[in-house]
């Protein structure tokens, strides 16, 4: 028998600075609502799903850049949200923005979550590759401060047994980078989920800007090919405090095809059947890791030098 996850991409528009968490969640709600409708499985919402994208100005007032920060999750704002999952029998994903006093000093994540149709927690994730820098740049149209604001997740990229499979998470930046889906793979996933918020000027290298949205798909179509995956990106796209961001949610088949994508950039819902047994094919396959990855033949790093790291055996 097939096992088929059906999952709604949950895009978002653009969310203002002045938007309250009830009225945010009140479009989550209405997203949610839509997908159950729809027979989905599970809703995935974008990063830092519940207030503007802060990271893109300066904050310099502690009690204000806390005030974008859940303390706890889930929190009575956010509540409504898991009550409607458990009502609904539906699961979901949600990225916000993480305050942890676990160590006994304030630290601050870009986090996620997956929940499950009861409403419970099953997983968290911590965004490991933080783009930007530390320090504001004087002159440019935004900033990209998520150096400043976050610190390096310390969860490793983690698979869990959910939805009648294997499912990881991802934010952002991490879409990037082939480790992360590697990493995942080699525990087997078949369904990643993921949100972003990218916007379409990219101030150091704005030669690529007509490039995002290319880039956006490529590097989702390869992790999701090379590691016999399905791959769900959801945005917060639109012009959101003055920076135009991309859209082009979309689902990506363990072949690398596009599923379903979005075709706006505001609040969208589109909704994909994944049979996560496709997976096996590839994975025991072309990328059947044990049968033809030999990491062992690729070199080790020896020294690491200002000009980069020199490889040998």
């Amino acid at each position: 028998m097939s096992r088929i996850v059906t999952v709604g991409i949950a895009q978002m528009g653009p969310i203002a600075r002045s938007e309250s968490r009830q009225d945010v969640v009140a479009r989550l709600l209405a997203l949610m609502q839509d997908a159950a409708r729809m027979g989905c499985d599970l809703v995935v919402y974008t990063e830092a799903a519940l207030t503007a994208f802060f990271p893109h100005w300066l904050i310099t007032d502690e009690e204000e850049l806390d005030s974008y920060f859940e303390r706890a999750m889930p929190n009575p704002a956010v509540q409504p949200l898991f009550d409607a999952a458990a009502r609904l029998g539906i699961g979901f994903h949600l990225g916000y923005a993480e305050l942890d006093f676990s160590t006994g000093r304030k630290r601050r994540f870009n986090t996620s979550i997956l929940v499950g149709k009861d409403g419970g927690i099953i997983g968290k994730y911590r965004k490991v590759h933080l783009p930007g820098y530390v320090e504001p740049r004087p002159g440019e149209p935004f900033q990209n401060l998520e150096k400043r604001y976050f610190e390096v997740g310390d969860l490793g990229f983690p698979v869990w047994h959910a939805f009648g499979g294997r499912v990881g998470m991802m934010v952002c930046n991490d879409r990037r980078w082939p480790e992360a889906y590697r990493v995942m793979g080699l525990q087997g996933v078949e369904l990643v989920v993921l949100g972003y918020n990218t916007p379409v000027h990219n101030p150091a290298m704005p030669q690529t800007d007509d490039l995002g949205n290319f880039h956006n798909q490529l590097v989702m179509q390869a992790g999701a090919y090379q590691n016999g995956t399905f791959v769900a990106g959801v945005a917060k796209a639109g012009v959101e405090e003055g920076v135009d961001q991309i859209g082009q949610s979309c689902v990506i088949a363990p072949s690398g095809e596009l599923m379903v994508q979005c075709t706006t950039l505001g609040d969208e819902l589109q909704v994909a059947r994944c049979d996560l047994d496709l997976c096996t094919s590839y994975k025991t396959s072309i990328f059947n890791f044990e049968k033809h990855r030999r990491p062992e033949h690729y070199g080790l790093i020896v020294e690491r030098t200002g000009a980069g790291d020199v490889l040998g055996r």
